[in-house]
């Protein structure tokens, strides 16, 4: 048996970036978590190489975050103890195109 394939070609191409449009920005999203042996917080994001990094105080977490995701938009949430938001830090992208 021969099975034949047909593509809607009108769908395929409404898909498709318009040349004029610049390509799509993906905003950075990490979490800063304190470690459960008390010893600083976990920043935790698929943006970075290793999944996770430590550091002993949040400013620095918030700060690295900000500066590995300086060509991106990033969104940074804090968490406390208990697992809620205690703080959400927007960084915006600085090499965007025209």
């Amino acid at each position: 048996m021969h099975f034949h394939r047909q593509f809607n070609h009108s769908a395929l191409s409404r898909r498709r970036r318009p040349a004029n449009q610049p390509p799509m920005q993906h905003t950075h999203v990490y979490e800063a978590r304190p470690r459960k042996d008390k010893r600083g917080v976990d920043l935790i994001s698929d943006a970075l190489p290793f999944g996770r990094l430590w550091y002993a105080e949040i400013p620095h977490a918030i700060g690295y975050a900000e500066f590995f995701s300086r060509s991106h938009d990033a969104v940074i949430r804090v968490y406390d103890n208990a697992g809620n938001v205690i703080e959400t830090h927007e960084h915006a992208g600085e090499f965007k195109e025209p």
